[in-house]
């Protein structure tokens, strides 16, 4: 014969707990504002544009509805799938370049150096440097075939290194902006990383000392599990961004040479501001915001997962 076991007994929802629930909504209400007016509205306002003709200037001709005609335009549009391609390699190049190059250097600036401060701040300046103006000094860097790097290049090889045409050939072209974006954008990532080396206590390394872990040791049993939450972070942060890549292209190359650096911003803002094609690039935005979401979420669930 066994016992029942007596049902837990439930407190009845007093005035207090109500309190405190519309206490939490209104904390909660301002972000939700911002989020419905700035995201949510915008993305449902894109996917009405996307299914209608619409173009940049109004016409005297009345805008229609066309259904997933744009949609299907962009799906047999062979450079659209270029463009893709492209910004999925300068996404796959750009990971480990910039987030390596971060994580690296603060490692480095997270020791007691001396003026330790002072190089946190050297190295976070490129971030907060207009992306236009160093486009402008890289582009300068860039040139062909005379220009400061292959200089260097040539000088350092005893002139075995012959000058590249960094922004002219296809083969060089999107390294060449990986290169840019990468030195420009890692200050960022390399604060984030700072920010979570110092959340990790110093207890923890204190207790690995006295049990005999050496450093090596104790890089990867302490510091990397204690930075998990910001890999992941600077993972998805750093993949959104990518996708995100136009100003570099516009600025140094059009898309070219050859659609070699083309990428879905910059075929997006073409659609719609030269062509004036309004619809048919509100068509480009939403299935962007969908491949960025469908891979920034498929990067935190593989993250966790693996409890990386």
């Amino acid at each position: 014969m066994t016992l029942q076991q007596p049902a837990p007994m439930t407190r009845p929802v007093g005035r207090g707990d109500r309190v405190r629930m519309f206490q939490e909504i209104g904390m909660l209400a301002p972000a939700l504002v911002l989020l419905t007016i700035f995201l949510v509205v915008p993305f449902l306002l894109s996917f009405w544009t996307a299914m209608t003709n619409q173009p940049l200037v109004p016409r005297p001709t009345p805008v229609r509805f066309v259904g997933f005609t744009n949609f299907l335009r962009i799906f047999k549009d062979d450079l659209f799938w270029i463009s893709l391609w492209n910004v999925s390699r300068f996404t796959f190049w750009i990971l480990p370049a910039q987030c390596g190059l971060a994580f690296a250097t603060a490692l480095l600036l997270h020791q007691k150096l001396p003026f330790r401060n002072f190089f946190r701040g050297l190295f976070f300046l490129p971030a907060i440097t207009s992306i236009v103006v160093v486009c402008v000094v890289w582009g300068t860097l860039f040139q062909y075939p005379t220009g400061p790097l292959n200089q260097i290049l040539g000088f350092a090889s005893g002139g075995y290194i012959q000058p590249i045409d960094w922004l002219g050939d296809p083969e060089w072209a999107m390294f060449s902006i990986v290169l840019l974006s990468a030195w420009q954008a890692y200050g960022f990532q390399m604060i984030v990383y700072l920010a979570g080396l110092q959340g990790i206590p110093d207890e923890l390394y204190d207790a690995a000392k006295i049990d005999g872990a050496n450093v090596l040791q104790r890089f990867w049993h302490v510091t990397m599990p204690g930075l998990r939450p910001t890999h992941i972070f600077v993972l998805v942060i750093t993949t959104i961004q990518a996708f995100k890549l136009y100003t570099q292209v516009a600025i140094l190359t059009q898309g070219g040479p050859k659609s070699s650096t083309e990428t879905v911003v910059h075929y997006m803002v073409r659609a719609g501001f030269e062509e004036q094609k309004l619809g048919y690039a509100s068509a480009v935005s939403v299935i962007l915001f969908l491949i960025v979401l469908v891979i920034a979420l498929a990067q935190r669930q593989l993250l966790r997962r693996y409890d990386v």
